[in-house]
């Protein structure tokens, strides 16, 4: 596996290195040794998959508060997104910063997002899967988020049609 680190420090796209032949080809998409190599948490504690009907679907900007903070591992397992994260870590130089990455069944890339940070993604095709591999169990009375179109933050989505749920729209500005 290639883990490049993102410029917000901790995150990483994760490639898959193909064994490829005339049958197509092999490759990794966990390793726990490797994880820890890059001192990123290898444990997986839940896994969730997320369909969206629409391309132009944005959901986010989640995170979960202490002591429920989670890392997550994201891949777009058909379709594509554009992946979003968002460093709310407030002794970070990095703090309000984002990083996005287009995630697709073409790519094959991953995001590790780090615990402190806040995720979304914006679907580029219809009928687009996403598959979460996270290392904290989901508890909804620790779970935040933050507006997708928070000025302070500035996230420039790459499609302007936009569909979300009522919960999404309704998310408050960054206050931390």
């Amino acid at each position: 596996m290639i883990f490049t680190e993102t410029p917000l420090k901790g995150a990483y796209i994760i490639e898959p290195e193909k064994k490829e032949d005339n049958r197509g080809f092999f490759a990794r998409t966990f390793c726990q040794k490797e994880f820890e190599s890059y001192g990123l948490n290898p444990f997986i504690a839940q896994c969730n998959i997320s369909l969206n009907l629409k391309k132009g679907t944005v959901r986010g900007m989640h995170y979960q508060m202490h002591p429920y903070e989670e890392e997550k591992v994201v891949w777009c397992a058909r379709g594509a997104i554009y992946d979003v994260i968002v460093d709310l870590r407030n002794t970070s130089n990095t703090y309000k910063k984002w990083f996005g990455v287009e995630l697709s069944e073409d790519n094959y890339k991953m995001l590790y997002i780090p615990k402190g940070f806040a995720h979304g993604f914006q679907t580029l095709k219809d009928e687009t899967l996403i598959f979460y591999q996270m290392t904290e169990y989901y508890n909804p009375d620790y779970a935040r988020g933050i507006r997708w179109d928070d000025a302070e933050v500035g996230i420039e989505w790459p499609l302007k049609e936009i569909t979300m749920s009522e919960k999404d729209k309704m998310l408050g500005y960054l206050e931390l």
